[in-house]
């Protein structure tokens, strides 16, 4: 009898999937569905990313008839489900993260028996695309022509009639984890993305260049908390983007290459998931955090475009690609707080949580990251505000208080003769913020300079 372990992590789907095929045809006897519920990420989050991994799991498990889900350190745990199978071989698709990297290294020494790896959450994986030196690219633009002249296989066929096994022994129970109050949770599982993949294609691809940076219209496809858990692959995406001959599909392809830029960056630099990928801007000046890293937190610093971002992200675990922009930049430059902070939040928060994206995205805005924004773009809120939110509806959804302040108002209430009484005012006065921080950005440039 000749079996297999399929151990899923972020890649709960059945097509489209590289590493399932392979264990079916290593184990034509018997393929064991395997989650780990690791601590060291289980349960990470403020309970909305632990409510939706939840109820993904249970999605799955009701799929297959049957996932089996063991609790505790992957090292020990998968070894033991193999051993306990008669398993020849176990299959994963190949994580890139630091700490994935780190764990499947030590499941693999712990493992008498093959660990595979096949495929990966990227259409390219990263370490892929190279410059001629061999050496990854650093600026965005050069790789993402590398990245299309690369090129990515077409979609795994879907695994039909997987024999799954139900091996003897313990199955730990799929935790449940209640839903934050308040907060609505995304479609889940492989079907809804697949569902939903399918509608914004035929709604909004077509006028996602031209509507994407603008919040009120909701028009952007929210895909990312489904690339996220893995329920849809980006080559499938590509696929179906590639006969589309819009500037919105283009748009879109360009945007799932940031996000594999990240994660080749990130391979590149296991550092600077938590660290400067640019060191030098560990020596730029910064406050403490204090009460205005926890106003910025609940969506009270009186600037409406921020506090409505905050506010989505409190309700939905979820926000605007923009808009996430406008908020990363007036922590770090109005609030001259490390992006460290505002990263570290949106970690616990974000239901899409992808490490390279978040830190990489946060450090681009922060000025410190690869092919970042310069330090002295500094966002506006106001300007930003007015230009992608002209009439002010995804402000007022959000913020409740300024629901009857019509534009222009709305984007800067305390210029009302009668300001809401409700709505607290402007936190800081973000002209003599900005000068602050490019005052600090030239006292870095001369720290540079003396000690070259």
């Amino acid at each position: 009898m000749t079996t297999s372990v399929m151990w899923f992590r972020g890649d709960l789907r059945l097509i489209d999937q590289p590493a399932l095929r392979e264990a079916v045809a290593a184990g034509p006897d018997g393929v064991v569905p395997l989650y780990v519920l690791d601590d060291r990420l289980w349960g990470r989050g403020a309970g909305v990313r632990t409510a939706y991994l939840s109820r993904l799991l249970s999605e799955f498990d009701e799929r297959i008839g049957g996932l089996h889900v063991v609790h505790g350190p992957p090292e020990r745990e998968v070894p033991r489900v193999a051993h306990a199978a008669g398993a020849d071989s176990v299959h994963v698709s190949a994580s890139f993260t630091p700490y994935g990297t780190s764990r499947d290294d030590r499941v693999e020494k712990a493992l008498d028996v093959p660990l595979v790896r096949t495929g990966s959450a990227y259409a390219v994986s990263p370490g892929r695309v190279v410059k001629g030196d061999g050496e990854g690219y650093r600026v965005f633009t050069p790789f993402y022509k590398g990245w299309l002249d690369h090129g990515w296989r077409d979609p795994a066929p879907a695994v039909r009639d997987v024999p799954w096994l139900r091996p003897e022994g313990r199955t730990h129970r799929i935790p449940e984890a209640g839903v934050p109050e308040d907060v609505t949770l995304p479609p889940i599982g492989e079907r809804a993305a697949r569902e939903h993949w399918r509608r914004w294609l035929e709604d909004h691809v077509t006028d996602y260049a031209d509507e994407r940076d603008h919040p009120g219209l909701d028009t952007t496809s929210r895909m990312s908390v489904h690339l996220k858990w893995g329920s849809i692959h980006p080559r499938t995406m590509l696929a179906d983007l590639a006969p589309l001959g819009s500037d919105g599909a283009a748009a879109y392809r360009r945007e799932l290459a940031f996000r594999e830029f990240y994660a080749d960056i990130l391979h590149q630099r296991p550092d600077s998931a938590f660290g400067y990928y640019d060191r030098r801007f560990e020596h730029l000046q910064y406050d403490e955090p204090a009460d205005d890293l926890e106003a910025w937190k609940r969506g009270e610093t009186g600037f409406p475009i921020v506090d409505a971002g905050m506010r989505q992200l409190l309700a939905e675990g979820w926000m605007h690609n923009r808009v996430r922009m406008i908020v990363a930049s007036f922590l770090v430059k109005d609030l001259h707080l490390e992006w460290t902070h505002g990263a570290a939040h949106f970690l616990d928060r974000l239901v899409d949580a992808d490490l390279a994206s978040n830190q990489h995205g946060w450090q681009w805005v922060a000025g410190c990251g690869t092919d970042a924004s310069p330090f002295f773009r500094v966002f506006n809120p106001v300007t930003q505000s007015k230009k992608f939110d002209p009439d002010g509806a995804y402000i007022r959804r959000w913020v409740p208080e300024l629901a009857g302040v019509s534009a222009p108002a709305v984007h800067e209430p305390w210029t009302m003769a009668d300001p809401p009484q409700d709505y607290p005012a402007p936190l800081v006065d973000h002209a003599e913020e900005r000068r602050e921080a490019l005052r600090r950005f030239e006292a870095l440039r001369r720290f540079e300079a003396l000690t070259r």
